[in-house]
């Protein structure tokens, strides 16, 4: 009973508590949510005030940057404007100074127009005076206008005669002297830095045997061995009464080194027969290949050009089996390399190009017994085969004058080769070419008028040239000399240079009776 009534007692209590406590929280939770929107609503005015403030700030701010904006825009604004002005004072200062300069030119343009005409006033006056005493100088000297205009043109003829000619020989000495002088020392330094041994070669070559009894064996049974000798190489064997020697004879310098090496392994190596022969001719173009090989890069490096071709080394190498006038080809193109180059650096030129072309001048003559043409042709075709330097290709070209040098160093060139050439010793000249060499400078000289009579003296070096006095006045023999020269120059190839002597002699002769 007290269990149950305890029971109804805690539920009541329940029932009861139950609501008023839930009624409790939801006043209480209420109390909270309107204290957080009222703190939400502070902090919102408090942001709200916040932003206003910043708003006003950067509003003032902004303010004041437009303010210094302004104020250094006005203060430039008003630079320039104080430019503009003084530029247009410049301006119009120097529109007042055209106007005063056009007025001046327009006054002096007014007296020069009044100047022109008193001068055209004063040449018709003169030209009247002049008419006038024509008419009297021609009464006083009985001489017509024509022919005393005849008269005085003569004598100004011989008066500007005598004067060009003293002017020629004056201009000619001084150039001469100078030209004679600074040529004198560069060629006397070059030549001094260059100086070469010079050796002629011949058409035959000797071969030594070790005794007579080997000319026999050289020969052969029926003279089998010395025809295949002579068959394999193009080489003509001369076997005679010459002791322990057997001369080998052929204009090809190439052939005879090769038949001279062939016979002399064949020599050493004691058996000649046919197939010997062969076997030894062989050997010896072999050896020959790797000499000019080693012949043309030795050339190569002594004058140090470089960047050249294979096939143009190997040309150049091949010139050491031609000769020119009994002058080695090979020694010669060296020497007008190191010739061309000496020059050049003296005269602050194209060095390298220079020795280039002297190396390469005469690299023609290595195939001209194969090809047609004159070797200065063939050179330049090789040359332009393997796409050689324009202005290189122009110097070989114009070395003996086939065409205009484009360049000094191609006159250079010219230089070195006729130094070359003409060094005592270097060259030998048939009898024919030099025969008609001294016939060509006479007939050259005979063909001038007034020419008596010409000697061309000192092996072609100079030629002395009789004039006839009557028909060639002194003056007129320093005008005759020159075109001779000229002529000459122009007609003529020739070593150095000819001296051109012109000579006038007046005789008078009488008797005594």
């Amino acid at each position: 009973m007290n269990i149950v009534i305890i029971i109804a007692a805690v539920l009541i209590s329940l029932a009861i508590g139950i609501p008023i406590g839930m009624a409790y929280r939801k006043k209480v939770a209420e109390s909270k949510i309107q204290g957080a929107e009222n703190e939400a609503r502070r902090l919102v005015e408090l942001a709200k005030i916040e932003a206003e403030n910043l708003k006003k700030a950067e509003i003032f701010k902004a303010k004041e940057e437009i303010m210094n904006s302004r104020k250094e825009l006005d203060q430039e604004i008003k630079e320039r404007r104080g430019e503009v002005q003084k530029q247009e004072t410049r301006l119009i200062q120097k529109e007042e100074n055209l106007e005063k300069r056009a007025e001046n030119f327009e006054k002096k343009e007014k007296e020069i127009e009044r100047e022109l005409q008193d001068i055209e006033n004063q040449k018709q006056e003169i030209s009247k005076l002049r008419e006038e005493e024509m008419v009297e100088l021609q009464k006083i000297a009985s001489l017509t206008k024509e022919e005393a205009k005849n008269k005085l043109l003569e004598q100004m003829d011989k008066e500007l005669t005598a004067e060009k000619a003293a002017l020629i020989r004056e201009k000619e000495q001084k150039a001469k002297e100078d030209a004679i002088k600074n040529a004198k020392e560069i060629l006397s330094y070059t030549i001094q830095k260059c100086a070469a041994d010079h050796s002629q070669e011949t058409t035959v070559s000797i071969v030594s045997l070790p005794n007579d009894d080997m000319k026999g064996r050289i020969i052969g049974r029926e003279g089998r061995n010395i025809k295949a000798l002579e068959t394999l190489t193009g080489v003509d064997l001369i076997i005679d009464d010459t002791p322990e020697a057997v001369v080998l004879s052929g204009f090809d310098p190439l052939r005879r080194e090769v038949a001279k090496i062939a016979l002399e392994k064949l020599i050493d190596d004691g058996r000649i027969h046919p197939s010997k022969i062969e076997e030894m001719v062989e050997k010896a173009k072999e050896e020959i290949d790797a000499t000019i090989k080693e012949e043309g890069e030795r050339a190569v490096l002594e004058t140090g050009v470089i960047g050249l071709h294979p096939d143009l080394v190997r040309l150049i190498g091949k010139l050491k089996y031609r000769t020119s006038y009994g002058q080695n080809v090979l020694n010669h193109s060296i020497e007008v390399s190191n010739l061309a180059r000496i020059m050049a650096e003296e005269l602050g030129l194209d060095a390298k190009r220079a020795r280039r072309a002297g190396l390469l001048h005469d690299i023609g003559k290595a195939l001209d017994h194969d090809m047609e043409g004159t070797h200065v042709e063939i050179g330049v075709d090789v040359l332009k085969k393997y796409k050689e330097n324009p202005l290189v290709i122009n110097a070989v070209e114009a070395h003996h004058g086939d065409v205009e040098p484009q360049t000094l160093e191609a006159v250079l060139v010219q230089a070195a080769d006729a130094i070359s050439a003409s060094r005592p010793g270097a060259r030998r000249e048939t009898l024919e070419a030099y025969i008609k060499r001294l016939q060509n400078l006479e007939e050259i000289a005979d063909s001038f008028e007034g020419v008596e009579k010409s000697f061309a003296i000192q092996a072609g070096r100079e030629i002395r040239i009789i004039v006839k006095p009557e028909k060639v006045s002194e003056d007129a023999m320093t005008i005759l000399a020159r075109n001779i020269s000229q002529k000459i120059e122009k007609e003529m190839d020739y070593p150095g240079q000819i001296k051109v002597n012109v000579i006038r002699e007046t005789r008078v002769v009488d008797y005594a009776k």
